[in-house]
């Protein structure tokens, strides 16, 4: 039951047009991800509102790739989709922690009931392993040192909550079934493509637009930083050669307070701080999460590659070029705010 997987060639990759997701199939398909490069790819996508084809545009002519748009809660198509398949990549979720404060149904459905329905209908055809991506947030919030992967859960919002049950739900069909699952948990993860509503890009475009920045409460709360490109490199060695049943933390080795985060991005755009609008503090804020990522680099021989300060540079210049990718979005958003939606 500790078995490691034989690397897939034919990977079920839910959620493949959303941020991490679609960044994930791009760098398999331009042969970016060291032992798939032959992989074929199946990608599940809603298309709700974080998910975008325009995400897999750089590889939409790839025949290696076929797109289905379809809800990872549709018992029948996942049934339909899944036959053949000798991995599932699980990326789908709904994400943002200021919705599910306000509305957390679709974030049971979605992380809880979609993780569950993937889960059976991958064992029920003999899948031959299974990666559930989480989120550090499972965990709570720690004063000091970094969690390891045997933590208690003890998630503080409602997404989190979420998370943690469909963390537990794919541990509990390893300890059942024997069925070959990983789990990786990831930090605050930042790079291009990610939606406009996530601290970083949603402070590069509100200041290029001329606009302020929210900065919650005293701005002291702590983040470990993690560009997407490393996150996809932890993901790939977990799927490749991590231990059936495990958790694996994927961090970046970089901590900045919210403060000091919103300074460098202020440097990066050119802006002061009177661009910043102090809010008050969110619900259940978490002040600090850290993951230790001791077991993975001993394991697989991960470490992030990404200088932060390098990744942050060229995270803002993509968004500066890339006007057209995000600005519909935001107005979108906008949109829909004025007309009562959750956002």
């Amino acid at each position: 039951m500790t078995a490691v997987a034989s690397t897939p060639v034919r990977i079920f990759l839910t959620g493949g047009a959303g941020f991490i997701g679609s960044h994930f199939v791009r760098n398999v398909l331009t042969g970016r991800s060291a032992g798939l490069e032959d992989a074929n790819l199946t990608v599940l996508d809603a298309l709700s509102y974080s998910g975008n084809r325009d995400n897999l545009t750089p590889v939409a002519s790839d025949p290696r790739l076929t797109f289905v748009e379809g809800d990872i809660t549709d018992a029948g198509l996942v049934e339909d989709l899944m036959p053949g398949h000798d991995a599932v990549v699980h990326f789908a979720a709904e994400t943002h922690v200021d919705r599910s404060i306000l509305d957390g149904t679709s974030f049971v459905s979605t992380n809880v009931l979609g993780t569950q329905v993937l889960l059976e209908a991958a064992r029920r055809h003999g899948v031959g392993r299974f990666l559930h991506v989480s989120t550090d947030e499972v965990y709570g919030s720690i004063e000091e040192g970094s969690w390891t992967e045997d933590q208690p859960l003890a998630p503080r919002s409602p997404y989190a909550a979420s998370k943690a049950a469909s963390d537990l739900m794919a541990l509990a069909f390893f300890r059942t079934h024997g069925f070959d699952i990983v789990l990786t948990r990831c930090s605050n993860t930042y790079g291009p493509y990610q939606f406009p509503e996530k601290l970083i890009p949603l402070f590069v475009t509100n200041i290029l637009d001329g606009g302020t920045v929210p900065l919650y409460g005293d701005g002291l709360n702590i983040r470990d930083w993690l560009h997407v490109d490393d996150h996809c490199l932890g993901i790939a060695l977990v799927l490749g050669s991590g231990r059936a049943g495990e958790v694996y933390h994927v961090g970046g080795g970089t901590e900045l307070t919210n403060r000091e985060l919103t300074e460098k991005l202020l440097v990066a755009c050119g802006a002061d701080w009177d661009r910043v609008a102090p809010v008050e503090d969110r619900q259940g804020h978490d002040r600090r999460y850290s993951l230790d990522i001791s077991k993975i680099a001993a394991e697989l021989g991960y470490a992030p590659r990404v200088n932060f300060d390098n990744g942050l540079a060229d995270t803002v210049a993509w968004y500066r070029n890339n006007r057209a990718w995000w600005e519909p979005l935001k107005s979108r958003r906008r949109a829909s705010h004025a007309a009562g939606s959750v956002g």
